[in-house]
């Protein structure tokens, strides 16, 4: 301790100076080993908290580790499958409900949002129109309907939009600034010839086309209406329009380019047009691989849950939280029937792992692959959605594990700084006391350690 301060203390010689040093040395170490306890502690405290928040990053980790597994099986990831022959035309995506087949589909036309553009301005930030005082300069309304042969109607659904302009943002960059802040997607684009103009892109749909409307300024009226029946100040490069399909010989419009009730239990999202044909298949060696793969993760989980158990968080709240609901669903099943599990092959023993009995799972595919893909996943009520579902909340943000995990680092925090504290004060002491008795090894005055003649007062008197 505190060498640094004791080895310049003495200028008597090489020989006299080492022995005066380790002299001093001692004496400085005997009278602060009554303050070891305190750090001690200190240290013992912060290694409990390192040591249990790793264990809960480790449970926290290993329960998003199984959820991510258990919701990969929801839906057609357990017993369904789907493919495109044209993947450039659309990818598709099935779950449990979707039924064997094949479909053809024809999209001519992918949904499209609007888009409009203003006329070209040599700087962004340059002011338009006239106003000052921050008072109003114009007002912009935007409506949301369908523009046609009968006339711009309004959808009934979105709410129109009012922009207000005035000398705090009457330039291109505050104007599409007004516009993002009132849900609409305005930007600044710089063109290759170096200026700038205002680009708005609407929601993508038929009914979605845009008419502003502008009251006031007379120059920023030409520079942001457009009237879909009249006058059009704004260029218009795309217009709003539903994609379009043929499903056999159904036609389908759509405001999106996702579709997920067009086939039951399909999810099709359209990239490009033309023709493609759709096959899905059920499995059953998928509905197999797919279990196997539950339970071994389930299995891995546990493992973890017990090694915590008698490592790093013995007897931690958030730990027998998630062992307890996780075994009482695996155990209850979530309203699931006990005994149609046992018939597909699942079982619990007596360590909480799960056991996949081969031969059982093979007669129950054969006899109903369906009904065995239901009790695992369906619609949120099978094992495996339970048991994903009941992972997200023991991981989520107000989770006990959440909560546990914040306190012991805000804990963490506080012994860190408390040691920093500690480790000044005793240095400060450490070299004051190397000081004074350096000094009264050379003057030859009494200890302060053995109370010898020249102490006058406590050790503490004496620092001050």
């Amino acid at each position: 301790m505190a060498t640094s301060p004791l080895s310049s203390s003495s200028a008597a010689g090489t020989n006299t100076s080492a022995t005066l040093s380790t002299d001093v040395y001692n004496r400085v170490q005997k009278t602060m080993s009554a303050q070891n306890g305190v750090a001690t502690k200190l240290n013992t405290a912060l290694k409990a908290d390192q040591t249990k928040l790793s264990g809960l990053g480790q449970l926290k980790s290993a329960l998003s580790a199984f959820q991510t597994l258990a919701s990969s099986l929801r839906g057609g990831g357990l017993s369904t499958s789907a493919t495109a022959s044209d993947k450039s035309v659309l990818s598709v995506s099935a779950n449990g409900s979707a039924k064997a087949g094949s479909y053809a589909l024809n999209v001519r036309q992918l949904a499209q949002g609007q888009f409009l553009t203003s006329e070209a301005f040599a700087s962004s930030d340059s002011k338009l129109g006239s106003g000052a005082g921050g008072s109003t300069i114009a007002t912009v309304k935007v409506d949301f309907g369908t523009a046609g042969e009968q006339g711009f109607r309004l959808n009934g659904t979105s709410a129109s939009k009012t922009i207000t302009i005035d000398s705090s943002n009457n330039t291109l960059d505050g104007i599409a600034a007004a516009f993002k802040a009132a849900g609409v997607d305005v930007k600044v684009l710089k063109g290759d010839d170096g200026k700038f103009s205002l680009a708005m892109t609407g929601a993508s749909g038929a009914a979605n086309s845009m008419r502003i409307s502008v009251s006031g300024d007379a120059a920023l009226k030409s520079l942001l209406s457009f009237d879909p029946d009249g006058k059009q100040q704004l260029k218009q490069g795309v217009a709003a329009s539903n994609a379009m399909l043929t499903l056999g010989d159904q036609e389908i419009s759509s405001a999106s380019n996702t579709l997920d009730k067009a086939i039951p239990g399909l999810t099709l999202k359209l990239s490009g047009t033309g023709k493609t044909e759709l096959k899905v298949t059920q499995d059953a060696s998928q509905i197999s691989s797919n279990l196997k793969s539950f339970v071994s993760a389930y299995n891995e989980l546990n493992k973890k849950l017990q090694a915590l158990q008698k490592g790093e968080l013995k007897g931690d709240t958030a730990l027998n939280q998630a062992s307890g609901q996780l075994n009482m669903l695996l155990k209850t099943s979530g309203g699931i029937s006990q005994s149609a599990l046992a018939a597909s092959g699942i079982s619990q023993d007596s360590s909480g792992n799960l056991v996949l009995d081969d031969k059982k799972l093979a007669a129950a595919l054969k006899d109903d692959a369906s009904a065995v893909s239901k009790l695992f996943t369906n619609d949120g009520r099978g094992l495996a959605d339970l048991m994903g579902a009941k992972a997200a909340s023991l991981t989520g943000e107000s989770s006990a594990l959440n909560k546990e995990t914040a306190l012991v680092s805000k804990e963490i925090t506080s012994i860190t700084a408390k040691r920093a504290t500690l480790s000044k004060a005793l240095t400060a002491q450490a070299t004051a006391l190397a000081a004074l008795y350096t000094a009264q090894a050379q003057t030859g005055a009494g200890s302060a350690v053995n109370g010898s003649t020249g102490s006058s007062g406590t050790l503490f008197d004496m620092l001050g």
